[in-house]
C-alpha cells in the first residue's frame, strides 16, 4: 500500500454545472478556448471515436457510449476545442458507497495533452452539484500508465488529502490474457 497524506480541506467546493450544460470555472481566462460540459447522447459516438484514436484505452461498444453519456452523464464530463471533443471522463457515483466517485475512463485527445484538460476535468466534476455528497474518489490504473498516476496522485496533492493505492483486479482475471493488473487508487476525503 502506497499513501501520502496532507491536512483535508473542503472550501474548494463549488457548484458549477448548470441546466443547460455549461461550466463555469473560477479563476479560468475567459478567453480559454475550452468548453467544459456534461455529454449528452449526441456525443456517444464522438466519445467513442475519441477512446478509439487514444490506442490505449480499452474501447467499449458504441452502444456504451450512448448509454454512459445517456444515464451517467452528471458524473461525466467533455471538453470541446471550437467545437471538437477533446476530452473525456466517464464517472459513476458507486451503488455501494454513495460517498465515493469512480472514474472509469480518462481520455485527452493528443492535440491537447500537457495542457491540464484532464485534471480540470477531474475538479469539474467534483465541483457539480451531482457530487456534492461525495468525499472519495476512485479509480484503477494500470502500472504502466504514468499520466494517469500523475493525474491521480496530482488530485489528491490539489485537494490536499490522502492518495492510497491498494490492488485493485490482477491481470488473471482479464479474459485474453493481454491485460495488465490494475491497481486501486483511492483519494479523499475531501
Amino acid at each position: 500500500m502506497n499513501t501520502c497524506t496532507t491536512t483535508c480541506k473542503r472550501t474548494w467546493r463549488r457548484n458549477c454545472l448548470d441546466t443547460k450544460h455549461k461550466v463555469s470555472i473560477a479563476g479560468l481566462d475567459p478567453n480559454d478556448p475550452y468548453s467544459f460540459r456534461i455529454p449528452t447522447v449526441d456525443d456517444g459516438k464522438f466519445i467513442w471515436q475519441l477512446i478509439k484514436d487514444t490506442n490505449v484505452l480499452d474501447l467499449n461498444s458504441s452502444y456504451s457510449y450512448l448509454l454512459w453519456a445517456d444515464q451517467f452523464s452528471d458524473t461525466s464530463i467533455i471538453v470541446e476545442d471550437h467545437g471538437k471533443l477533446v476530452g473525456f471522463i466517464s464517472g459513476f457515483i458507486q451503488p455501494k458507497a454513495q460517498d465515493t466517485l469512480f472514474i472509469w475512463q480518462v481520455a485527452v485527445d493528443e492535440s491537447v495533452r500537457g495542457k491540464r484538460i484532464a485534471s480540470r476535468m477531474l475538479h469539474t466534476i467534483l465541483q457539480s452539484n451531482a457530487c456534492r455528497n461525495i468525499r472519495y474518489l476512485e479509480a484503477t490504473v494500470t502500472p504502466s500508465n504514468e499520466a494517469s498516476t500523475k493525474l491521480f496522485t496530482g488530485l489528491a496533492r490539489d485537494l490536499e488529502t490522502e492518495c492510497t493505492i491498494t490492488d485493485g483486479y490482477t491481470k488473471d482475471q482479464f479474459p485474453g490474457g493481454g491485460h495488465e493488473s490494475e491497481e486501486l487508487f483511492r483519494i479523499g476525503p475531501f
